[in-house]
């Protein structure tokens, strides 16, 4: 029997093996209770292109006085800010990558909030 995080795994291992495929770079998304954290990798997989995370100092300033880095409002931001950072290392076009975890909430906000600022999937 697959413990959850060992199932997460092994979606994400199916996910990745297409995105590899396509060749073109990938924007992943991790989600843990307290953050989340997204990453746009070069296509070869070697290179971290852009980074955002609600762990950054900036970031959770502009969350308020909570920080709260786990609310959809704060994956939306994490969306935007992941968005700017790809345009201008000169990425417009990625393939998504939720790492095994539901197209649903936090995922699913940062997800349209990167659509919205232009990067395309």
């Amino acid at each position: 029997m697959l413990t959850k995080k060992e199932q997460r795994l092994r979606r994400a291992r199916q996910t990745r093996i297409r995105i590899a495929q396509q060749g073109t770079a990938r924007l992943t998304v991790n989600r843990t209770n307290l953050h989340i954290y997204a990453q746009v990798i070069s296509e070869c997989g070697q290179k971290v292109l852009a980074a955002a995370s609600t762990a950054e100092a900036d970031v959770r300033k502009d969350l308020g006085a909570a920080g709260k880095g786990s609310t959809v409002a704060a994956a939306a931001a994490i969306g935007k800010r992941i968005a700017e950072k790809a345009k201008s290392a000169g990425v417009e076009k990625v393939a998504f990558d939720r790492a095994g975890f539901a197209y649903h909430g936090r995922v699913k906000a940062l997800a349209e909030a990167a659509r919205e600022a232009g990067l395309q999937f």
